[in-house]
């Protein structure tokens, strides 16, 4: 059977049934076509399981691609084999049983404070042609670094979600198809509450919380990475999306935020992956370390 039929009815199943999310999906098809692609597969039955050894270990090898790169082609791949199985498009999962590398265990990169401000200062500063970009730009930064959004949640926002009088921020089936409520800090409330009065005065009606200057929709994944780009050249400072997440996380464990309620600020679903954090942060770890008793000793000369 022809195989890219197979992938796009794998993508139909993953989305109607399964509910994964757009990034999830595209993901799928992204690396299954680069599969496709590398080693001429036409049909499902070309597919073989030394067709994905060879192609997995010349990632690794010729590539260079990292551990968790390697691991994502293999998930990736497992799930879309086992799905053809148990449909009877082919009789075994050539996948099967590979072992899994096993990944480097990285400190998360982050901003400093110092740094993340002068990122929200530019992000207000910067000469702009049009007022709206200034108090929209802010406000989407101020969501990074204050309220550790990632970069879907914040392009998937209503505005009907964010609640700046109670202070809270509706996350509608984030990461993992969860539903997440994230309390709103007044300095965030004063960006965004700016920005929806310049909003308003432009007359933009549409369903999203982030507006396109020229246009009456939502801001897209394109326009936020022109943006990005123009505040990185700006500031000076080099960052991603998922860095200002990061610092978020981290800047909150050095304010003595707890570590479970981080968890559910951060949508984990294990807190487990929350505790990375605790490595990033080394005032946070100097605060902790000088809770041990034998520190109110007298110190010997």
């Amino acid at each position: 059977m022809d195989f890219q039929l197979l992938a796009q009815r794998f993508e139909d199943y993953q989305r109607h049934v399964k509910g994964y999310s757009f990034q999830t999906i595209y993901r799928y098809r992204r690396l299954l076509n680069a599969f496709r692609k590398a080693k001429n597969i036409e049909r499902i039955e070309d597919v073989t399981e030394e067709t994905v050894r060879t192609y997995l270990m010349d990632g690794r090898v010729a590539r260079k691609w990292s551990a968790r790169t390697l691991i994502l082609f293999q998930m990736t791949m497992k799930v879309f084999f086992r799905w053809c199985v148990s449909n009877g498009h082919m009789s075994s999962d050539p996948v099967g049983d590979m072992e899994m590398p096993k990944v480097e265990k990285r400190i998360p990169d982050k901003l400093t404070q110092a740094d993340s401000q002068k990122l929200l200062e530019t992000a207000y500063n910067y000469p702009y042609e049009y007022p709206y970009l200034k108090y929209r730009n802010h406000a989407i930064f101020s969501m990074f670094i204050l309220a550790g959004l990632r970069r879907g949640e914040l392009l998937n926002l209503k505005y009907a979600d964010v609640d700046i009088d109670n202070l809270t921020i509706f996350v509608r089936q984030g990461k993992g198809a969860k539903d997440r409520m994230i309390p709103m800090s007044f300095t965030l409330a004063e960006s965004l509450r700016k920005y929806v009065a310049e909003r308003k005065r432009l007359q933009k009606t549409c369903a999203e919380f982030f507006v396109s200057l020229q246009r009456n929709v939502g801001l897209t994944p394109r326009g936020l990475r022109s943006l990005a780009r123009n505040i990185q050249w700006a500031s000076g400072i080099k960052f991603s999306i998922h860095k200002l997440r990061h610092t978020f996380a981290t800047l909150m464990l050095e304010g003595g935020c707890d570590i479970y309620s981080l968890s559910r600020m951060m949508g984990h679903s294990d807190i487990k992956t929350t505790t990375i954090y605790l490595s990033a942060s080394v005032q946070h770890l100097r605060s902790q370390v000088s809770k041990h008793p034998l520190n109110d000793l007298v110190r010997y000369a």
